[in-house]
C-alpha cells in the first residue's frame, strides 16, 4: 500500500480552513477565480509536490499529490481551480528537453509561471482525439497554429498551455492518432497575436473557456519531445489524471458524508434525531461503504503507478468508482438535509454541482465502461 501522508493532510486541511464556505460562495456568485486560494497553495509548495527537487519542487510521488487534492475537497474547497498543474506538467517532466525543464519547471515551482491550461478537446471531436482539426504547420523556426479548442479550463488564468495539434496531415493508411504533436504555448505572448479566449459559463464555477487560434506563431523550440508522437505523450499522463481526479472525488464523498452525519445527529423531528431513522441511516451507510471501496481502488492504482506499471484499468476504475461514490454521497447528503440541502449557505448545492462534473470529465463513465469491456474483458471494440 502507498504512503497516506498524514502530515501533508493535516497541513493542507489547516490551510484550507482559512478558506471557508463563505469564501467559495462569494466566488460562485460572480463566477470568479479563487486567486487567493491558489496563491496560498503555491506559496506553501503544494502545487509543486511532483516537481523534482533540483527544479525547486518537493520531488514526491503521485500519492502525495493525491493526498493534497483529496484533503482540499474534504475541506469543502475546490481543487479544480489548480489540479491540472499536478498532471499537465507530467508531460513536460517526462518528455520535455533538459533546456525546457530548466527554463520552465523552476518558475512553475515558485509560482512565477502557472501551467494550468490543457488544449486537447475540440467542439467537433470531443473524446475522439485523433479526429481533432487544430493544425500546427512548421514555417521556418516557428509553428503556425490554426484551430479551436473547447473546455480548456483556466486558460484565462494560465501563463502556459500544453497544446495538442496535428503537425502531419492525416493520410490514407495512417492511424488517426499519428501525426499529432504537443507544443508549449506562451499564453502571455500569444494573446492578441492570434490567440483569443472566450469564457464559457457553466453550472459550476470551473473557469472553463473556448480558445481560438488564428495564425498564431509559436517558436519551434517549444515542441515537446518528437514531432508526431504527441498522442503517446498525452496518453502517458492520463493515468495520473484519472487517479488524481479519483482522489478528489473520494475527498468530496467524505465531505458529503461528514456533513450529512453531523446534520442527522443534530436535526430532531417528531421528538428524535432523524439519524435514528433507517431511511436516513441506510443511504449514508451505503455511501460510506462505496466511498471506502473507491478509496481502496485509488490506493491500488497509485501503488501500481508508483511501481512503474501501467495501471490503465485500475486508474479508470478508480475514477469511475470514486465519481459514482461522490455523486451518491452528494444525493444522500441533500436528501438528509431536505430543503436545507438546496440552500446556498449550507454549501451542499455548490459541492453537488461541482462533483457532478466528474461523471462526464475528464472522461465519461460510458467510455470507461467501453475501455474495460474491450481491454479487460476482451469483448469486441464498440467504437
Amino acid at each position: 500500500m502507498t504512503e497516506t501522508y498524514p502530515e501533508i493532510r493535516e497541513a493542507v486541511a489547516k490551510l484550507c480552513a482559512k478558506f471557508p464556505g463563505d469564501y467559495w460562495r462569494k466566488l460562485d456568485r460572480g463566477m470568479d477565480y479563487p486567486q487567493a486560494f491558489v496563491d496560498a497553495l503555491t506559496e506553501a509548495g503544494w502545487l509543486a509536490v511532483l516537481i523534482p527537487e533540483e527544479y525547486g519542487g518537493a520531488g514526491l510521488p503521485l500519492s502525495a499529490a493525491a493526498a493534497v487534492l483529496e484533503e482540499m475537497q474534504r475541506a469543502g474547497c475546490n481543487g479544480g481551480a489548480c489540479h491540472a498543474q499536478m498532471y499537465t506538467m507530467g508531460t513536460l517532466l517526462r518528455h520535455g528537453s533538459d533546456a525546457q525543464k530548466a527554463k520552465y519547471l523552476p518558475q512553475i515551482a515558485s509560482g512565477a509561471l502557472r501551467l494550468q491550461a490543457f488544449g486537447v478537446t475540440e467542439p467537433t471531436s470531443g473524446t475522439d482525439t485523433g479526429a481533432l482539426k487544430t493544425t500546427a504547420r512548421l514555417d521556418g523556426d516557428h509553428y503556425v497554429i490554426n484551430g479551436q479548442k473547447i473546455w480548456t479550463s483556466r486558460a484565462a488564468q494560465s501563463d502556459l498551455m500544453l497544446l495538442l495539434a496535428r503537425t502531419t496531415p492525416l493520410a490514407e493508411g495512417m492511424k488517426k492518432t499519428e501525426g499529432l504533436s504537443v507544443i508549449l504555448v506562451d499564453m502571455a505572448a500569444a494573446k492578441g497575436q492570434g490567440l483569443t479566449i472566450r469564457p464559457i459559463r457553466t453550472m459550476m464555477n470551473h473557469a472553463t473557456t473556448e480558445v481560438f487560434f488564428d495564425n498564431l506563431h509559436v517558436p519551434a523550440e517549444n515542441l515537446i519531445g518528437e514531432e508526431g508522437r504527441g498522442f503517446r505523450y498525452i496518453l502517458s499522463g492520463m493515468n495520473a489524471e484519472r487517479i488524481l481526479i479519483a482522489a478528489e472525488c473520494v475527498g468530496d464523498a467524505k465531505w458529503f458524508i461528514d456533513k450529512a452525519v453531523g446534520y442527522a445527529k443534530d436535526r430532531h423531528v417528531f421528538g428524535r434525531a432523524i439519524g435514528q431513522n433507517q431511511g436516513i441511516q441506510f443511504p449514508l451507510a451505503k455511501a460510506y461503504a462505496n466511498m471506502r471501496a473507491a478509496e481502496l481502488m485509488v490506493r491500488e492504482a497509485l501503488a501500481l503507478y508508483e511501481a512503474g506499471q501501467n495501471p490503465g484499468a485500475e486508474a479508470n476504475m478508480a475514477k469511475m468508482l470514486a465519481a459514482d461514490a461522490s455523486f451518491e454521497a452528494a444525493n444522500a447528503c441533500i436528501q438528509t438535509h431536505g430543503g436545507f440541502g438546496f440552500a446556498e449557505e449550507f454549501d451542499i448545492e455548490r459541492k453537488f454541482r461541482e462533483t457532478r462534473l466528474y461523471q462526464v470529465a475528464p472522461i465519461s463513465t460510458n467510455l470507461i465502461l467501453s475501455y474495460l469491456a474491450e481491454h479487460v474483458l476482451g469483448l469486441p471494440r464498440s467504437y
